[in-house]
This record gives structure tokens, sequence and C-alpha cells, in this order.
């Protein structure tokens, strides 16, 4: 069968840069160091500043390299930075890429990946050379689909400067090809459409598959035959759900790599481009306090909550097929664990990085029912205002059993985190809207001032939190005397609020990954043994869950949860970081 060209990209071949946009640096990427058959590229008007900013200081890349360094690979040119400066125009004059956003028409595409790569193209982070496609069976032409995309196009980034300009400017690069996603003569019809606009550049296309997974592998099996470029590089963005169990999930991967190599699936979690996620490794192995106590021995627990303050609000019926379970924890909470309890790594590139990641799953202790509290949200009426229960939507079946709540314990077993439980809670309609790390240490051993707390010895435990979202924030609850003649001691947080300290708009998720998966960096992306470690790890308990029918604990809608969750907690001697009354 047909086979996508494979980018030649690798962590081995590649240099890393910074570009700068109005003075601020734009994200650390990487640019291969292969000659222009690299197919990759840069935007030029940043070029000469970057090389000139090479003999003045230091910076490092994304993948912990210094700008400034040189590797074998790229030795001649660091060298002789005016050639280089040449070289790297030559190769954004004579490529282009061409992003094509597969179910253009649904709420993905149009709340986030084309906000996201309008965000890209006004800081300067897309090359000269794009073109950007929707692809749906929605019947629409490009003015329609432009009006559709510019209701979502916010110039949030930088207020004030006149974005209206740059985002007419972006509209003319988008436009349309309707066609099912199943036929190849359609997707013929669209390369059709990209040869157009690419002219005789070199071209490299990325296509990103917003749509529902069953139709996954015929989408790229037409894109393969028909649309995949003849002279640069082709990449597919894959949006979970990646199967409903271990079977379903190897299938599809099967049935992808019978036209794609796995250099060019890009399976995305856009959790692990959240800045909070991101800036764990940082803060864990950049700062020598943290390091030596990331271990059981001054660890308690590690809770990983996400909460939503609203119900399923129409998306019932995706979302009864798969349930809390597959939809949170599986991969956002999975993912976020791998990389806060993963060993250090040898670097900072992409297979060292998933490397030591899948070392983590695979320690893992496979999930066992006793370990697992599931619930589902019921009506309830507030303050004159009546909230419907799940089965109320209308697109839910009556009967369903689907959980819209789930806590579990997983448990580590190897040398650093033996016996520590990480406690993972995920659910719909609660209190509050949040998703957090929190990590819990112990009790300082004879604490001198442990009557203090009476005995509420959790009240004197330190802290770390990490809020991922809203209002991303750092903060480590600490024991403080409060002033005054008496010793009475206070719960005290050092607060590392972003909003305060960093008021630059923070990048959504969306834009890192996509920036990413153009430049090739897979660092954050799913690797296949990681999808296979992660779901071996759930797949019995849900395989159990449904065959045994359980029913879901029923909560309040806009409540804490079902109690059985603190019934969990307190089996392993922990207490719910956000239930403490401190928020």
């Amino acid at each position: 069968m047909a086979k996508l060209l494979s980018s030649p990209c690798s962590p081995s071949s590649s240099t890393s840069f910074y570009s700068f946009h109005n003075g601020n640096l734009c994200y650390p990427r990487k640019l291969n160091s292969s000659p222009s058959k690299s197919h990759l590229f840069k935007w030029a008007p940043k070029i000469f500043a970057r090389i000139q900013l090479r003999s003045h200081f230091e910076l490092n890349s994304s993948n912990g390299h210094p700008l400034n360094a040189v590797s074998l690979q790229d030795e001649g040119s660091a060298t002789n930075p005016q050639a280089e400066e040449l070289r790297l125009l030559e190769i954004e004059e004579d490529s282009t890429l061409s992003i094509t956003v597969v179910g253009a028409s649904g709420d993905l595409a149009k709340k986030k990946i084309f906000p996201a790569l309008f965000a890209l193209y006004y800081e300067d982070c897309l090359p000269k050379n794009f073109v950007v496609f929707g692809y749906s069976r929605t019947k629409m032409n490009d003015e329609e689909l432009r009006n559709m995309i510019s209701r979502t196009l916010t110039c949030r980034i930088d207020k004030r400067e006149n974005c209206d300009n740059k985002m007419a400017q972006f509209l003319k690069r988008c436009f349309y090809h309707s066609g099912q996603y199943n036929s190849e003569e359609h997707f013929q019809e669209l390369n059709c459409k990209l040869k157009e606009k690419e002219g005789s550049r070199l071209s490299n296309r990325l296509f990103y598959l917003s749509i529902p997974p069953n139709i996954f592998v015929d989408v790229v099996r037409c894109a393969s035959t028909k649309a995949s470029s003849t002279t640069g590089w082709t990449r597919v963005i894959v949006e979970k759900p990646f199967g409903r169990n271990s079977e379903s999930s190897s299938e599809l991967t099967r049935c992808l790599k019978q036209y794609l190599t796995e250099d060019q699936i890009f399976r995305i979690d856009h959790y692990l481009g959240k800045e909070l996620v991101e800036n764990l490794s940082v803060l864990r192995f950049s700062n020598l306090v943290f390091e030596p106590l990331w271990s059981r021995n001054y660890i308690r627990n590690v809770q990983l909550i996400f909460s939503e303050d609203f119900g399923t609000e129409g998306r019932g019926g995706y979302f009864d097929n798969y349930g809390i379970i597959r939809d949170i924890m599986q991969n956002h909470l999975l993912q976020i664990l791998a990389l806060f309890a993963m060993e250090t790594p040898v670097s900072l590139d992409a297979e060292d990085v998933r490397n030591e990641k899948v070392k983590v799953l695979r320690s893992m202790r496979p999930l066992q029912l006793e370990d697992v509290v599931v619930g589902q949200y019921k009506g309830h009426s507030k303050g004159g205002k009546s909230y419907p229960g799940y089965t109320d939507d209308p697109t839910v079946p009556s009967n369903s059993a689907t959980p819209t709540f789930a806590a579990a314990a997983l448990f580590i077993n190897n040398a650093r985190w033996d016996g520590v439980p990480f406690l993972m809670k995920a659910g719909k309609a609660l209190h509050t809207k949040r998703a957090e790390i929190i990590v819990q240490f112990r009790h300082v051993p004879g604490n001198l001032f442990k009557r203090n707390f009476a005995t509420d010895l959790d009240k004197a435990t330190n802290e770390l939190v990490l809020r991922v979202q809203p209002d991303e924030a750092i903060y480590l609850k600490i024991n403080n005397k409060v002033p005054g003649l008496g010793m009475r001691l206070d719960r005290s947080d050092l607060n590392l609020l972003y909003k305060a300290r960093y008021p630059r708009e923070i990048p959504d998720a969306y834009e890192r990954l996509l920036l990413d998966a153009i430049e090739g960096e897979r660092r954050l992306f799913i690797r296949r043994d990681e999808l296979d470690a992660a779901w071996s790890l759930f797949t019995p308990m849900l395989k159990e869950l449904e065959e045994r029918k359980i029913a879901p604990e029923l909560y309040p809608y806009g409540s804490r949860g079902p109690v059985g969750a603190h019934y969990l907690a307190a089996k392993h001697n922990v207490r719910w970081g956000d239930l403490t009354g401190e928020e």
C-alpha cells in the first residue's frame, strides 16, 4: 500500500533556534541543520537577528541545548553566519507549508485549531509561504469558511496593535474544499487545489484530523494515496480518543501504519501543551530544592485532580461512548503522572523523554476495581435554578451507567515511588472548575510544634500545588508563625500567580503543539508504546467494570462528587487537597 513520505527530521541532526517578534522571544524551536532537502523552514525576517544574538549571550532551546552550541552536523554553517542566513532564506523561499484541517466545520476546529493557527501567524511563528485548507462534508465556499473562522479569531495577543489587518491577511490564506471522508476522488480534488497554491515550491503538508476516530483510517487512506506531498514531508495529527481499550487502540494503530510511518503520526494530547505541565520538568530538574525531595522518602502522596463545573451540554452522545475514565484519566491525567514521576532523562530530546515516561507506565500496578470509585451526576435544584442530570440529556440513553466521575488510586512499583499512592480524580458537573497537581509531603519527624496543630497533623503537612487551570499558579503551603506575643501557627502560601508575574498572554496549548508538529518536534506527542502501556493499565479494570455492570454512585449537580471518593482517599490515608476549605 501507498506510504506517505517520511520526514528526515531527527534530534541528532538538528540545531535549536529562538525567533523574535517585536523584541520578544517566540517559542523555542528546532531547525533541521541538514541541507535544503531537509524540508524545514523558518521565517526570513527573524534570521539575521537570531544569528547576531549568538555572539552576545547563550539561550537554551526547548530541548535544553544552547543555541550557540555547535553540533558536528552544523559545524560548517556555524562558523559562517552569513552563509547560514542565506541558506535559511533559500529554504524558506523554496518551500511552502499546507495545513489541512479535516473536520473544519466542527467545534474543535472553530474554537481551537483555527484560532491557534491565527495566533501563530500573528506572532510570526509560521513560515512566509503557507496556506490553510478546511475540509469537511459541509457544503460551503472559501468566503463562508472565512466568515465562520473570523467569528472565533481574537486580538488577544497584543490588544495595543491593530490586528484587523493581520486577521484579514490570515483569512486570505484560508480556503475550503467540501468532500466525503472516504472519497479518494475528493481528496484528489483537494490535492489539485493544494498544488495550485503551492506552485513549484517544495511542499510540506500537515493534516489535522479533527474528526471522530471511526473515520481516521478512511481519511488517512485517501490522504496517503491522493493528497500526500511528493517533494517534502507529510504529517498527520490525530486527536484522542485513541481507541476504547488495548485491542481497539492496537487495531487503530495497525490500520494507520498501513499508510503512515510512526514518525508521521502525531498523537495529540492537548494537556501536554499546557504551560504548567510543560513547566513541571523545569520546576523539578532545574531547582535543587525540589529534586532531592522527589521520592517516597519525602512525598506522602500525589493527587491529580480535574473537575468541570458543567455537564455534557449537548455532547452526551459522544461522551456516553467513552465516559470520564477514557476521556480524561487514561490520557490527560496519566500523561501528567508519567511526566511527574519519570527519572531524569538523558536529554530533553523527544525520544529520551518518552523513553522515561514509558518506563514509569510499565512499572505501574494495573488498576484494581477496589481502588476505583465511579459516579454519575443527577439533577439538582439550587438557588431557584434547576440543573439537569446526566440521563436527562436527550442524547444519552435513559438507563446509561456511563461514569461522569471517577477516582482511582495508582501505584508505581519502583525504588523511587514504592508505596506512594497517586490519586486521580476527574468529574463533570462538580462544584468548581480546576485542574491541579497536588504534592503532599510527609509529616515532620518529631515536630516540636505538633501540639499547636492539635490532633490534625494534616494541617502541618507541606503541599506543593501546580494549578494548571484556571489562573495558572504554583504555590507552596508552609507553616508559619502568626505575628504576636503568643506561639500561634498559620498555614501560608508562597504563591507564584502567573498573571501577576507574567502579564503577557500565555499561549494556548494548541498553539504550542501545532508549532511542534510543523517543526517535527515530538516530545509532547504520544508514542505508540506509551499508548500501549497506558491502555494496559486501564483495560482490565474497564472490562470488569462493564461486564459486572457496576452502577455509578449518584451525586448532585454542582456538588463535590460521590461520597465514595472520600472513602477511597481515607483507605490510603489521604485527604483530598481540593476539599480543605482553603480555596
